[in-house]
């Protein structure tokens, strides 16, 4: 339903049905989702929202043997955030430590939403080195791997959790790009539950779900750094 149907129904729900409202006000705010595309292809369940990530860098110069300068070490972390992503299926979580405080159940399929921070490095003592790594193709190929791992990663499907994603995104960035020294990511878990709409005489749970509310705070915050064996790779 387009935002202009949903508002002036909702209105004139309202001036219809109450003898004491003379006028509604409804303000509807749209945030789109767009569906992800791989080959020029839509994916079928993947979506993300378009143009809201920021893309970010730092750099830190460390002298060797100070005060010389004539020596010194390198390290740029760049990256971006707020890369919104939202899958309908294929996510679960299921089969995890409990105790007596356990109070989550097994989802073994589920929506899953993040918004995506993502952090990478690089470390060289050579400047001129460093400043040559094709930083425009690496950045697009973090939020190519990112997106890509998300929604089509046969390793990130029904079987992973939050936790076995994030490392799967990582490792493809790692394997692509031999400058990277290692990769940061946090992962909030988003929540969208189905609305319960039997009051209105509706079926909205299980498989009869479409209608579904973004829970405002995410319920786990899952980090984690990926590094090679080895640093210093030019």
């Amino acid at each position: 339903m387009v935002p202009e149907v949903f508002a002036s129904e909702v209105a004139s729900f309202m001036v219809k049905k109450y003898a004491h409202v003379t006028t509604c006000h409804v303000k509807v705010t749209t945030k789109p989702w767009e569906r992800m595309k791989f080959d020029n292809k839509g994916h079928a369940h993947s979506f993300y929202r378009e143009g809201k990530e920021t893309r970010w860098t730092e750099a830190y110069a460390t002298k060797t043997n100070p005060p010389s300068a004539e020596q010194f070490t390198v390290k740029v972390n760049s990256g971006f955030y707020d890369l919104e992503v939202l899958k309908t299926t294929n996510s679960s979580f299921v089969n995890f430590w409990r105790d007596e405080l356990t109070t989550l159940p097994d989802m073994p399929d589920r929506l899953l939403s993040t918004k995506v921070l993502c952090q990478w490095t690089f470390v060289s003592t050579d400047l001129d080195t460093l400043q040559q790594q094709p930083f425009d193709a690496i950045f697009a190929g973090a939020k190519r791997n990112t997106l890509d791992a998300f929604a089509n990663d046969p390793r990130a499907w029904v079987h992973a959790s939050v936790q076995s994603t994030l490392y799967i995104m990582a490792d493809r960035i790692l394997n692509d790009f031999a400058a990277v020294d290692d990769v940061y990511y946090a992962l909030p878990n988003i929540h969208y539950f189905p609305f319960d709409l039997s009051k209105f005489g509706l079926k909205n749970t299980q498989t009869d779900a479409e209608v579904y509310m973004p829970i405002a705070d995410p319920s786990g915050y899952i980090t984690a750094t990926i590094s090679r064996p080895s640093k210093g790779k030019f």
